[in-house]
C-alpha cells in the first residue's frame, strides 16, 4: 500500500479531532473522536502499530459509551474506568513490542481518567498533560505524521477553546451529573 494513502488517512483524522475540541457538547464531542480514531485506527493498522491500533479500537468503544453517559446509569459507574485499562493492560502485553508499547496504554488510561469524571475541565486536562504528549512520542516513532500534526492541533486546539470558553466556564460537572446541566450552566455564566 502506498505510503503516501496511509498518511493521507492520518491527516482526515486530523480534521476531525481539530474540530473536536471546539465542541462544546461532550457527547458529540466523543462522537467526532470516535470517527477520528477510527481512521487513526486503520493507519496505525497499515503501518504495523498494533498496540496502537488496537488502544484506539478501545477508545472508540469507551467513546461510544461515553455518547450514552447521561441516558444510561451503567455508563456512568467508574467501575469502567479500570475495566479499560485492564484491557489495555492485556493488549498492550499482547502486543508487545519494547517500550513503545506502553505509550498507547499511557495516552489511553489518562483519557479515559479525564473523560469518566464528565468534566470539560479534567477532559482536557488529561488531554494536554499526558494523553496527547504520549500519542506524539508513539506517531513520531511509529511514522503517523498525520498522528504528529493531530496530537499537536489537539494541544493547540484544546488552549484556544479553554481561551474561547474561558477555564471557569467550562464547568464544574463531576461524575454523575447531567451534561444538560453543565451546558446549563455555562450558558448561564456567559
Amino acid at each position: 500500500m502506498s505510503g503516501m494513502f496511509i498518511q493521507a488517512i492520518g491527516f482526515a483524522g486530523v480534521l476531525l479531532f481539530l474540530i473536536s475540541y471546539q465542541i462544546k457538547s461532550n457527547k458529540v464531542l466523543y462522537f467526532t473522536q470516535g470517527i477520528g480514531c477510527a481512521m487513526f485506527c486503520a493507519q496505525f493498522f497499515l503501518l504495523g502499530a498494533y498496540s496502537g491500533c488496537l488502544s484506539l479500537v478501545v477508545i472508540i468503544l469507551r467513546n461510544t459509551m461515553l455518547m450514552k453517559y447521561d441516558e444510561w446509569k451503567i455508563i456512568r459507574s467508574r467501575i469502567w474506568v479500570p475495566v479499560f485499562i485492564a484491557v489495555s493492560i492485556v493488549i498492550m502485553i499482547y502486543t508487545w513490542n519494547g517500550w513503545i508499547s506502553i505509550l498507547p496504554l499511557l495516552a489511553m488510561a489518562s483519557g479515559t481518567i479525564g473523560y469518566w469524571t464528565n468534566n470539560a475541565k479534567y477532559i482536557r486536562l488529561s488531554c494536554v498533560v499526558c494523553c496527547s504528549p504520549s500519542w506524539i512520542l508513539y506517531d513520531i516513532l511509529i511514522g503517523s505524521w498525520g498522528g504528529v500534526l493531530n496530537e499537536s492541533i489537539t494541544i493547540l486546539s484544546i488552549l484556544i477553546s479553554i481561551y474561547r470558553f474561558g477555564w471557569k466556564n467550562l464547568g464544574e460537572t463531576d461524575f454523575g451529573a447531567s451534561q444538560k446541566t453543565a451546558e446549563l450552566e455555562v450558558e448561564r455564566v456567559r
